[in-house]
């Protein structure tokens, strides 16, 4: 079968963050089918952009055929990044038939970074005579209308509805990585059109740790050496992720043999150590990002794991982050400050939910692990990564996919 995934920020190992399709890609290939991504040529969220000189250029990486579209290079999210979508979902329309040429799909899989790839997706389908599969990632315009308080009367929020509702009527069936997201689809005139596939692991890079020689190591090595237990954190410091909260509890926890690491990068960086600084905590630490093929060291040195999300209604669908998926397959106890429609961390039972959002909270989370003998936290731990394995690692998300595509095409 021949397989097109149409994903504006899809990326690779050698590239850089998104891997979802990557991956499943990678296991299709195992599997015996053609796999081919459309992407652009820029996202923010890649480390290294690939070198497109022409309008679309054909790269082949470990099996899988990437079709890169030219578009803009843009910082942040004001009208550069829009030129980007805009062009990228242009290009795919003008460039439909020589897509089509390349990989004459049986299949089309349009990923929703946006929802305007549905145009150049649907074109290619009805050309091909390929099934659509519509996938769900964040619900656009409501992620912007509910996160950003942007207008619903934005001309620019009104095209993405369009485009949004005529992504649902048009598509054979609907990939969710939202697991609550059937009443809204209902309310829409779509019931029991959805299947749940959540982002993933790929546990074949977790079955041996490295000599990692990173500073991040050596600096929570030496906090060990101490014997303090440490609460880490790695990933993005934006004001979503709820780490100034986090900054609270440990000032309340000055008196504890534990100390705060804080791995990464982001935008709120600087006020976080601002913020530390201020208030005088000398149990935290801020430390440099990791790179991905690192993580598993990184985390093998850490305690519990933090993670955390501003509260908001539109979480209420749910949701699948893949720090979450590194957090479980770690095997380490996970305290969670997230208010969703789903709690993988109570369903697993491999750490401690809060559902009160407050730094005593927090607090109180973290000594109930400390009061927990060592074997007791392993065994929390390892709870979450024997979950993961079996309901995420993406050789099983690949068959659950390839089934969904398989149905569509007999």
């Amino acid at each position: 079968m021949n397989i097109l995934v149409i994903n504006h920020y899809a990326g690779s190992t050698q590239h850089g963050m998104e891997y979802r399709h990557y991956y499943l890609a990678r296991e299709w290939v195992k599997l015996g089918h053609n796999v081919y991504i459309v992407a652009a040529s820029f996202s923010h969220l890649r480390n290294i952009q690939p070198e497109v000189k022409t309008f679309i250029k054909h790269e082949l990486i470990d099996g899988i055929s990437y079709l890169w579209i030219k578009t803009p290079k843009y910082a942040g999210n004001g009208a550069r990044r829009a030129l980007n979508i805009l062009i990228f979902a242009i290009l795919l329309r003008i460039f439909r038939k020589k897509i089509t040429a390349v990989c004459r799909p049986d299949a089309i899989i349009a990923s929703s970074p946006h929802p305007f790839v549905i145009y150049g997706a649907s074109s290619i389908s009805r050309s091909s005579k390929a099934k659509l599969v519509f996938e769900i990632r964040d619900i656009w315009p409501l992620t912007l209308t509910e996160l950003s308080n942007i207008s619903s009367r934005n001309p620019f929020i009104k095209q993405m509805k369009k485009a949004e509702d005529m992504a649902y009527c048009v598509s054979n069936d609907i990939i969710s990585l939202l697991p609550r997201i059937d009443p809204y689809l209902a309310a829409k005139g779509y019931q029991n059109k959805s299947i749940y596939i959540p982002n993933g692991i790929q546990s074949s890079e977790w079955k041996a740790y490295s000599e990692c020689q990173l500073q991040v190591a050596s600096e929570l090595s030496k906090m060990r050496a101490k014997g303090k237990l440490i609460i880490g954190y790695t990933g993005s410091h934006g004001r979503a992720n709820d780490l100034f909260i986090l900054l609270e509890a440990a000032a309340l926890m000055r008196n504890y043999q534990v100390t705060f690491a804080l791995i990464g990068s982001g935008p709120e960086k600087k006020k976080l150590r601002e913020k530390a600084e201020r208030i005088g905590l000398d149990n935290v630490l801020f430390l440099d990002p990791v790179p991905k093929r690192y993580i598993p060291d990184i985390l093998s040195l850490i305690d519990i794991l933090y993670i955390g999300l501003e509260g908001n209604d539109i979480f209420r669908y749910g949701i699948s982050p893949n720090k979450l998926m590194d957090y479980m397959m770690s095997a380490k106890p996970i305290i969670q400050m997230i208010q969703a429609g789903n709690d993988l961390v109570a369903e697993s039972g491999c750490g401690v939910s809060i559902s009160v959002r407050t730094p005593e909270k927090i607090k109180d989370a973290i000594i109930s692990l400390m009061d927990m003998t060592k074997a007791e936290r392993e065994a929390m731990g390892f709870r979450g990564r024997n979950f993961v394995l079996q309901y995420h690692d993406y050789s099983v998300l690949a068959k659950k996919f390839l089934q969904t595509i398989s149905d569509q095409i007999n």
